[in-house]
């Protein structure tokens, strides 16, 4: 059959980056030479390339895969060439209905060098198993890299190719994050900002009056890229979101997350820390409470740490232009978005909620510093009833959930042992084992909750000594200020007085 050489020749070349592992064979160069020597060979001229280099085969959306078969549909061409099958695509439903059903409706021409397919002399029943046997190993090779991506991170080696702001490659071993000496000391200033209750506007101005440059400068001072679009003509200006985004990146407590926030996987002491664990969660409380700061840039002190006693929701702080400060209060969120009917008011002044914790305060600082033996073993007899109660129904639903865990690692190598041998067809086996493995991320991050409570348990000496020696440290306490709430309170309780229909509050140190 003699080529059409008044329509485009497409000569189609692709490699993703799991292609590229198999060596030079494969390279992009190496297919738009054999393209060109073939169709020079046997005749076809008007040769136009359509190359997608870095994507997937299962990824219908490649650049130029788009623009070839838009050509197609409009009558520009009249044969497609390409090394083999595989470079038209991995999935094996779209691939089919390339060869079998578009290209001929279109009567275009369509080769595989290396296959021997050539749809002028028709196809025979491999070049179906072949896109099925391509979608296979692409479905295959996915499923590996997720699994080597997972046990890289496990291991505290770094899977991603973004460095965050505070860290740089460890010159030793370019997979492990250290430290930077310049700019992590800006991470645990920002953070020491927020937990002391600035606001990211009063952040900001800080990092802006102390001439610290953004993380865009920074970048582009050190490497010269400007990935992260620096603004040179305003090296110090850092927005909002910067800030936002750098608070609540657990990174920065020497984690790594890896996932969707409701699949997330929390690796933990994957490389140094900058900031402590517990200034990261204090942070993390602290925006759970109202972030709307004032006019000077401060966010409400008591954001995260004020609950209702009755219904558990938040108190949030009302303040405005027409209130005078010494007016502002605090009410319950549950009567204020559901109403009377679900919870009462709980109405207390700020400046009367100051009154009532700083005098609890001085009492219980007082008596840990004048008694500290007696404090200690009160305190570590309160808290031991509780966890041990605690302590052992976790154990026991630990171990149920690694029960389950291994279960499903079973049925989970069963179900690919059956697709491997034809028993299930690949589809059935992809909606299945998508469900199993959804169900064993969840167990697995229930896992990562349950150890980490089961850690705090044993730390609880620890923070009894740790608040005898803070007791010890202020013996001064002449208001409440963010640094003495993050010292010694864990959260304040606001209740109802019945018969004055007033509040009072309690604390939990």
């Amino acid at each position: 059959m003699k080529p059409n050489n008044e329509l485009i020749t497409a000569l189609y070349c692709r490699l993703s980056q799991e292609d590229a592992r198999e060596g030079e064979s494969l390279s992009i160069e190496n297919q738009k030479l054999m393209l060109k020597e073939y169709a020079d060979r046997n005749g076809f001229r008007n040769c136009q390339y359509y190359i997608d280099d870095g994507f997937s085969g299962v990824n219908k959306n490649r650049p130029e895969y788009v623009h070839m078969l838009k050509d197609v549909e409009n009558g520009l061409v009249g044969t497609v060439i390409v090394k083999d099958q595989s470079r038209l695509g991995r999935d094996h439903l779209e691939t089919d209905k390339l060869m079998e059903i578009v290209f001929p409706a279109y009567d275009v021409r369509f080769i595989a060098v290396t296959d021997g397919v050539d749809s002028a002399n028709g196809f025979n029943e491999m070049s179906g198993i072949k896109n099925y046997f391509n979608d296979f190993y692409a479905r295959d090779t996915s499923k590996k890299i997720r699994a080597v991506f997972k046990a890289k991170g496990e291991r505290g080696e770094r899977v991603g190719t973004s460095i965050p702001y505070g860290y740089m490659k460890n010159p030793d071993n370019t997979k492990q994050l250290i430290p930077d000496p310049v700019a992590a000391p800006v991470v645990r200033k920002i953070y020491e900002l927020c937990a002391d209750g600035k606001g990211t506007r009063a952040i900001c101005r800080y990092l802006e009056e102390h001439e610290i440059e953004s993380p865009g400068v920074y970048e582009f001072h050190i490497k010269g890229t400007k990935s992260k679009h620096p603004d040179l003509e305003r090296p110090y200006l850092w927005t909002q979101s910067t800030v936002r985004d750098m608070l609540s990146n657990r990174v920065y407590c020497g984690e790594r997350i890896k996932n969707d926030p409701e699949n997330i996987l929390i690796f933990e002491n994957t490389h140094e820390a900058i900031i402590s664990r517990e200034l990261f969660n204090l942070v993390q409380k602290h925006y759970e409470g109202r972030k709307r700061p004032d006019i000077q840039g401060n966010t409400d002190k008591y954001a995260g740490y004020l609950y209702c006693a009755d219904c558990g929701m938040k108190l949030y702080l009302h303040r405005g232009k027409h209130i005078k400060p010494e007016h502002n209060f605090y009410e319950c969120g549950g009567y204020q978005t559901k109403g009377g009917s679900y919870c009462s008011i709980h109405h207390i002044k700020a400046r009367v909620l100051d009154v009532i914790v700083l005098s609890q305060l001085r009492e219980m600082t007082a008596y840990a510093r004048e008694n500290p033996q007696e404090f200690y073993a009160m305190a570590m007899q309160d808290g031991e009833r509780e966890a041990q109660k605690l302590r052992k129904e976790s154990e026991q639903k630990k171990s149920k959930l690694e029960k389950r865990n291994k279960e499903l690692d079973n049925i989970i190598r069963c179900l690919y042992e059956d697709r491997v041998s034809g028993r299930i067809t690949p589809e059935r086996y992809d909606s299945l084992a998508a469900g199993y493995e959804k169900e064993q991320s969840e167990l697995k991050a229930e896992l990562s909750t349950l150890s980490n409570q089961l850690d705090n348990m044993s730390l609880q000496e620890k923070y009894v000594l740790d608040f005898i020696e803070k007791a010890k440290a202020n013996i001064e306490l002449k208001e409440v200020t963010p640094e003495l709430l993050r010292a010694f309170i864990s959260r304040i309780e606001v209740y109802e007085k019945p018969s004055e229909n007033k509040s009072f509050a309690q604390t939990a140190c």
